[in-house]
């Protein structure tokens, strides 16, 4: 007979949704930073802009390294343990990145917070979905992922308060909160009975178990390359487009900057709530096809508010889609590699998409900021759309086993 705890409370779901979403949030801010600092870095370090382009790169590059060690430790020892320490980790090394002497320190710095950043994601949405109610996974987990794009937002802010205050510096200081996260986690947040049901023996097996499984990987692992390339790809570089080529003030971009990702969080909620009435997938296909219909005006809007509605609506569409990913690949992968599994695919994904900001900054040298950036989310959104009609999904499976009652 299986045995189970106490009923899990509405306290306890909120306080593990809580601790996902934050953790997500202050990860997403820490990396976002170096954004709004481009210009500012490359003459403060005397290097090309693009070396500071390519410490993002090398960001998401490393996020897989974090997702493994991470994903590995959260199936053996539970999800609370190794979010906190990893909320720890990444929080310390920005901190550290605010006293980088030069270039070279900064980037080892960037590669060391994309291996903190890289393990936030898995244990976290694992945490998370696995307390969510089934009928509430969608839209809890647009909210989820909506973390990204308050993070973004917040990015955002400090470049308009803090940096012109502070300075640069300070920009990074500020990203030691999360630190405090770690505190929460550990008073409030409870164990995932998921994970006490399915627990692995060794840490080892989880490699092994997910290996069994490689033909999902795979197709989890195309789905997220592609995905990254969609959000990286019209956001990393949006707020220099607008800079540099329609010649938008910076502390306009950072309001605008600011709209769009408003628009992000609502998008993330509408679809994933929508997600439950026709499907992860076909309401990630509604939502590219916001993407696809403003494209005209995100990328040559002729106007400051052409510019801004069409962000706006832009990260609608892409958020929107990408606030089904937390449900979609913890309902895809297999009980017992969940903290693994979706987080390890997620940031290899990251991995292989990791170059879209570079390539998107070769293109524009070629065909222009706005073609660019066109181009190649043109091509994106068509082949993710083939990945997710022929894809698969397990929209409300069950993540414990029910308690076997055994008549008398």
């Amino acid at each position: 007979m299986l045995e189970t705890g106490p009923p899990e409370s509405s306290s306890d779901r909120w306080h593990a949704m809580s601790a996902g979403f934050l953790g997500w949030t202050l990860d997403a801010f820490d990396f976002f930073v170096v954004i709004f600092l481009f210009d500012t870095l490359a003459a403060h370090f005397h290097v090309p802009k693009r070396d500071i382009v390519l410490s993002v790169t090398a960001t998401l590059m490393m996020r897989p390294v974090g997702a493994l060690l991470f994903g590995m430790m959260a199936d053996r020892y539970g999800r609370r343990r190794p979010l906190m320490v990893n909320v720890v980790y990444f929080a310390a090394v920005e901190v550290l990145c605010g006293f980088a002497p030069n270039f070279t320190v900064f980037f080892v710095l960037r590669m060391l917070f994309g291996i903190g950043m890289g393990g936030e994601w898995g244990v976290g949405a694992s945490l998370a979905m696995e307390h969510a109610p089934v009928r509430w996974r969608g839209v809890l987990s647009g909210i989820l992922q909506s973390g990204y794009s308050i993070g973004y937002l917040l990015a955002a802010l400090a470049a308009r308060v803090v940096l012109p205050n502070w300075g640069w510096r300070a920009m990074f200081w500020v990203g030691g909160i999360p630190a405090l996260l770690a505190l929460y986690i550990r008073t409030k947040v409870p164990e995932s009975e998921a994970w006490q049901q399915h627990r692995v023996a060794r840490t080892i097996d989880g490699p092994r178990i997910a290996w069994q499984h490689k033909w999902l990987a795979l197709y989890m692992i195309v789905l997220m390359f592609l995905m990254n390339c969609l959000s990286h790809g019209t956001q990393d570089l949006y707020p220099d487009f607008l800079k540099h080529a329609h010649g938008i003030a910076p502390n306009t971009v950072a309001y605008i900057t600011m709209f769009y990702n408003v628009g992000a969080v609502v998008g993330a909620i509408i679809f994933g709530l929508l997600s439950e009435r026709i499907g992860r997938r076909y309401s990630m296909l509604a939502a590219l096809g916001v993407a696809l219909i403003v494209m005209p005006a995100w990328a040559f809007g002729s106007t400051l508010a052409i510019l801004a509605i069409g962000a706006f609506v832009m990260q609608m569409g892409v958020q929107g889609a990408w606030g089904i990913i937390p449900v979609h690949l913890n309902e895809l992968s297999p009980d017992a590699v969940r903290g693994l599994l979706p987080g390890f695919t997620y940031q290899i994904g990251i991995l292989l998409a990791s170059s879209t900001p570079t390539v998107e900054f070769a293109l524009r040298d070629h065909l222009g900021y706005a073609w660019a950036l066109t181009a190649f989310e043109l091509v994106v959104i068509a082949a993710l759309s083939i990945v997710l009609i022929f894809g698969a999904e397990q929209r409300g499976r069950s993540f414990v086993r029910q308690p076997v009652v055994v008549a008398a």
